[in-house]
């Protein structure tokens, strides 16, 4: 069994679609460690729609390529068009960001992912969720790289959030920051 992270985020009904991922997640893998839920400003999308993002831990004997094609399929489930750029609205989207301590191209997927080190929407629920875990790539705690990060003209903020009937965010970071249904 491996640690599993993904990144989950909407800006189309974002509420219903992260709860309905999270079912989807728990049903598959069972217990979840999850992070607050952050909206945060697009960056780079001509559409203005806030998103919803929020960072997933889990364990599991999957390998990458079959949790890779499994959130692919979730989103195509959610209405996300094939083919289109990345910065179209998004109702799911669902990126896989490390697996266990695996590094480089594992099955066709980059493990960790880029992105979770320059993405404050991502790096903020991760270092919050996680703070003692290890980057994989450069074994760096996740709450060292968040205090190093500079946010730059990124803008979040937690949100109120339930799942489940329990909350799972509240806008103050003291309340709660993890739920297993």
């Amino acid at each position: 069994m491996s640690l599993v992270t993904v990144s989950l985020g909407s800006n189309i009904d974002p509420v219903r679609h992260i709860r309905l991922c999270l079912d989807a997640l728990f049903d598959t893998f069972g217990p979840l460690n999850v992070s607050r839920v952050f909206e945060s400003e697009p960056v780079g999308f001509s559409d203005t729609r806030n998103f919803y993002n929020l960072v997933v831990a889990f364990e599991s004997n999957w390998s990458p390529s079959e949790l890779q094609a499994w959130a692919k399929a979730l989103e195509i489930i959610h209405g996300r068009k094939q083919g289109l750029d990345k910065y179209n609205p998004k109702a799911l989207d669902i990126d896989l960001l490390t697996v266990g301590n695996l590094q480089g191209v594992v099955e066709g997927v980059a493990l960790p992912r880029a992105e979770m080190t320059e993405s404050a929407f991502v790096l903020q629920p991760l270092a919050e969720l996680l703070p003692n875990e290890r980057h994989p790539a450069c074994n760096t705690p996740y709450a060292t790289l968040w205090n190093n990060f500079s946010l730059g003209n990124q803008r979040l903020w937690a949100v109120d959030f339930t799942w489940g009937n329990a909350w799972i965010s509240h806008a103050e970071p003291a309340l709660c920051t993890s739920q297993a249904r």
